[in-house]
């Protein structure tokens, strides 16, 4: 329960510290989005799914390794995750925010495959990171696209 517990508190923290400004998400809000991305509304409701499943991924691996490296692994995940966003807003380009969605994947997809010699349970917990995350990118590049030499 302890590590559960612990868990919890570095994720609250790591997404307090990665988040991006008012301002800055502002501007992030004021972008062009593709015309198929009806759902943008359900996002924060998906994401929070997917920190659910990534918290009790991260508990059932320490509960089957008791191994510090492995929640290491996860925070790195975690950070790719939150830097997403802030990388974006911060630096006003859609491209960072591509680039850094791209590599979060590619580490779950490690991630993933690492944990799933431990508990398969865990490992299916990053599904539905691994599906999302594909999604999120590519709504990333398309409103590069959408937006390019705009200066909102």
């Amino acid at each position: 329960m302890v590590a559960a517990l612990v868990i919890l508190l570095v994720m609250t923290g790591v997404a307090g510290v990665l988040n991006p400004s008012r301002q800055d998400f502002a501007w992030f809000i004021r972008l062009r989005r593709p015309r198929w991305l009806v759902f943008e509304g359900w996002i924060p409701v998906i994401w929070l799914l997917i920190y659910a499943c990534f918290a009790a991924s991260a508990w059932l691996t320490w509960q089957a390794s008791w191994s510090a490296p492995w929640m290491v692994a996860y925070l790195v995940q975690l950070v790719l995750v939150q830097s997403y966003t802030l990388a974006i807003c911060r630096s006003r380009s859609l491209g960072a925010g591509t680039a850094i969605g791209f590599a979060g994947w590619v580490w779950g997809i490690a991630l993933t495959l690492g944990v799933s010699t431990l508990s398969s349970l865990a490992a299916g917990l990053l599904v539905p990171y691994l599906l999302w995350s594909p999604v999120g990118t590519l709504v990333t590049w398309q409103m590069r696209q959408l937006n390019r030499g705009r200066r909102p």
